[in-house]
């Protein structure tokens, strides 16, 4: 399955309709988890899927994306109980305002493409489709995005092709603030600092919201001020990310990466950078594309990949100020960052425990998470 995401500009009466669908959408949710609540305090057991189809017959809304609200409850509240018999801690649904529902969804039927979207009952709608899709149309979804504008986005079932190897060399990649990615070969990707460029001007329209009226029109102008430019910078640091995996994946048939804890990085510190270079995004990205690049990624330990000499493989403690590694055994003097990709290549490759490197890993089940991790370093 492939998703492909495509603008679409929908006339003033549609775009009325459409956020009105939104509304019913989010009425038919929070009838559907109240009648719940009920029966549970009553029967102590949740409403069945035939049950809650029953309540949403009437509601206005159409039937195909009535049917996706009662799955999606259905599936929340099955996921609370598989988390509270393994003793998780897992949120119970909650009831939604109208900020918080931004999708129809289409699981079977109801729509069309040909040169615009026919979708039931909001006509044809006109779609930029700056590229082709390959294979059947399964569903589709119309998402309203924070900043107002529209785009359907259609999931594509295809069929798996096998891709030819990529001939290019192996890589270790480094994460960093200062720079995305130093690669073991010394080449750099530069960290462009999206965030950091639209900061003042995302504060400013922050600080003009905050002195509006609640319920007011101009409060509503202005967090959509708000809402473009966190979309500017979202965009932009897309745009850059996906150029740099592309660029990757055409030049190396190898990429080893650090199997980060990112959550917990960002939590302990440097958040903001983490996140504005978005290293869990760039992986992510790497890790579905490398399927059709016919290239490989591969995770592993990153215990001690900036501590260590990758000449000798000593231990140089060295603090987060120091960007020049100096080894006092073997001598080697190199940047910090290049060092660490060396350490981190080296991990990967054939014989560094003793062992066939290729036979240590695990392959994910996902193309979004097919990737190699090594373990006990």
């Amino acid at each position: 399955m492939r998703a492909y995401k495509f603008r679409l500009y929908p006339s003033k009466a549609q775009e009325k309709e459409l956020n009105h669908h939104l509304w019913i959408e989010k009425n038919l949710w929070n009838i559907l988890l109240e009648k719940t609540k009920e029966k549970y305090e009553n029967e102590q057991k949740f409403l069945s899927v035939k049950e809650m189809r029953e309540y949403a017959k009437g509601q206005g809304l159409y039937s195909q994306a009535a049917q996706s609200v009662v799955q999606n409850l259905d599936r929340s509240l099955k996921a609370k109980v598989r988390a509270k018999k393994k003793g998780q801690k897992w949120g119970f649904p909650r009831f939604k305002s109208f900020e918080r529902v931004r999708s129809i969804f289409y699981p079977q039927s109801g729509f069309s493409l040909d040169k615009k979207l026919k979708v039931s009952p909001f006509g044809e709608i006109p779609i930029i489709r700056h590229r082709a899709m390959k294979g059947k149309i399964k569903t589709l979804s119309l998402k309203r995005e924070a900043s107002g504008k529209w785009h359907a986005i259609f999931s594509v079932e295809q069929e798996p092709q096998i891709q030819p190897a990529n001939a290019g060399p192996a890589i270790g990649l480094d994460l960093g603030l200062n720079r995305l990615a130093t690669l073991s070969d010394g080449k750099i990707i530069q960290n462009p600092h999206n965030f950091r460029k639209l900061e003042q001007k995302l504060a400013a329209a922050q600080r003009r919201l905050s002195r509006k009226l609640r319920t007011s029109h101009n409060r509503r102008k202005a967090k959509k001020k708000v809402a473009l430019v966190h979309e500017a910078v979202a965009n932009a640091r897309k745009d850059y990310l996906h150029k740099s995996a592309n660029w990757l994946l055409s030049n190396y048939s190898k990429i080893v990466m650090e199997d980060l804890r990112i959550n917990e990085m960002a939590e302990e510190g440097h958040g903001k950078g983490i996140h504005d270079a978005s290293w869990g995004l760039f992986t992510h990205m790497l890790c579905y594309k490398a399927a059709s690049a016919g290239s490989e990624i591969v995770f592993v330990d990153p215990k001690d990949t900036s501590q260590e000499c990758s000449g000798c493989h000593f231990t140089v403690q060295k603090g987060l100020w120091e960007r020049i590694h100096q080894c006092s055994v073997c001598g080697l003097v190199l940047d910090r960052d290049i060092n660490a990709a060396i350490n981190i290549l080296t991990r990967a490759t054939a014989g560094m425990a003793g062992s066939n490197a290729c036979g240590d890993g695990v392959i994910a089940p996902s193309l979004k998470q097919d990737a190699t991790r090594f373990s006990g370093w």
